[in-house]
């Protein structure tokens, strides 16, 4: 694919959301939930106001032991739904978001660990009353919110995926490591990354019965989640597998196009970022890439509208505010990357392996692997704290954040810290 040369006519100020993203931002308009990966449209960005500085904190609203696991919370109308490994299973666990209190618990699936730690990777996603959880090795339920009774399940198995006990094949990373990558819900449908090499990469089902609607290609599934979007006058499903990046058409699963590349460990882990019809994507082999889709009708193409081999994110997605990606940088920074040329606008030292990031689309609220929440200003001027504070253990989780609470987790507990602007 050749370079587009002036494809992408960014308004540093405004991003437009695309039609899937905003049918998900009015779903859950009631509330102001964090019911899934990174958030209501899976992009990291909260609809409520940050506040606008951070004071050293006092005690946290309420603290929660936890088992092991790397799978970060979501929260829906008034529950917080967690995942972990007590108890030998991975096990659900809905809470009262008020006070911490378990309403009940119904353990998923077998037990996984390796040499990093037990339990599950996977998000719970809450969609009304549904909750949809995957284990590390490839059991799906959909569950009642209000009681955890069990309306389906299925597993990966069923459609051909294989477990792999060397963890050092070449092969796919979930299918050894741990299926981590989130599910989605468009409408009426969730759709399902289940690596399996016998047609059915990715399925799509009644999100209500589990009745398969469609199953496509052959690629072995990555720790990337899908997200779904309109590019190009078209609706698409994209998903980052152990292959490179793939678009299915939601409706059928026929296969939109490709962007092939390889990564070390056959494994991508950053969850693509949809705007201004581009696909924004980084491996932690190959770089940083802007892929272009161009509308052609019915269908569509792709070229690549900027690629930088220098930035090589590893685990934790970016956020774009305002024509400019944020993110955990490839050498233990924190970066700005212009997102028409692909450019780093400034780095900031001092971070470790992993940084997850939430925004409002003026400030940055940032967790450490470290445990600290550190606010920032999304400026491209440059790096501008605005205060920082202990807010759990080493950790390698995604917090949440819903109605100025921000839920944290290490390997011991889950912590709720109510976050409000300090008195000048």
């Amino acid at each position: 694919m050749g370079r587009g040369k002036g494809i992408l006519r960014m308004n540093h100020r405004k991003i437009r959301l695309t039609g899937c993203t905003l049918l998900l931002l009015i779903r859950w308009s009631a509330h102001a939930d964090w019911p899934q990966w990174r958030g209501v449209a899976r992009d990291g960005h909260t609809r409520e106001t940050l506040p606008a500085a951070l004071a050293p904190a006092a005690a946290p609203q309420w603290r929660l032991p936890v088992a092991h696991g790397y799978a970060s919370p979501s929260v829906a109308s008034g529950r917080l739904f967690l995942l972990d490994d007590a108890g030998g299973s991975e096990t659900l666990h809905c809470l009262d978001i008020a006070t911490g209190k378990e309403q009940w618990k119904k353990p998923v699936g077998e037990s996984y660990t390796d040499e990093f730690e037990p339990g599950p990777r996977c998000t719970p996603l809450v969609d009304s009353d549904l909750v949809f959880v995957q284990t590390c090795r490839g059991e799906f339920q959909c569950l009642a919110v209000k009681d955890g009774n069990r309306l389906w399940r299925f597993h990966f198995s069923d459609y051909g995926a294989e477990w792999v006990a060397d963890k050092g094949a070449n092969v796919g990373a979930a299918s050894r490591r741990g299926n981590a990558g989130s599910p989605l819900v468009m409408g009426d449908t969730i759709y399902i990354q289940i690596g399996s090499a016998n047609g059915a990469s990715i399925g799509a089902f009644d999100k209500r019965t589990g009745k398969l609607k469609w199953k496509s290609q052959n690629d072995l599934t990555a720790y990337s989640s899908l997200v779904g979007g309109r590019l190009g006058g078209v609706d698409h499903l994209v998903s980052a597998t152990v292959e490179g990046l793939l678009a299915l058409r939601p409706s059928d699963g026929q296969l939109l196009w490709r962007v092939p590349f390889r990564t070390g460990a056959n494994r991508n882990a950053l969850t693509p970022i949809l705007a201004n019809d581009t696909v924004y994507f980084s491996s932690h082999t190959t770089g940083f890439r802007a892929t272009h889709v161009k509308p052609g009708g019915s269908s569509v193409s792709v070229e690549e509208n900027w690629f930088n081999p220098q930035i090589k994110i590893n685990l934790a997605t970016p956020v774009l505010v305002g024509g400019y990606l944020y993110g955990h940088g490839p050498a233990r920074n924190f970066i700005c990357v212009d997102a028409s040329t692909g450019q780093q606008k400034w780095s900031q030292a001092g971070f470790g392996e992993v940084t997850s990031t939430i925004t409002d689309g003026h400030r940055l609220l940032l967790l450490s692997d470290r445990g600290e929440a550190i606010l920032t200003d999304a400026t491209p001027e440059g790096w501008r704290e605005l205060g920082r504070f202990q807010a759990c253990g080493k950790t390698f989780v995604h917090p949440a954040y819903s109605d100025g609470v921000l839920y944290v987790r290490d390997s011991r507990e889950l912590v709720a810290w109510r976050l409000e602007t300090p008195l000048p």
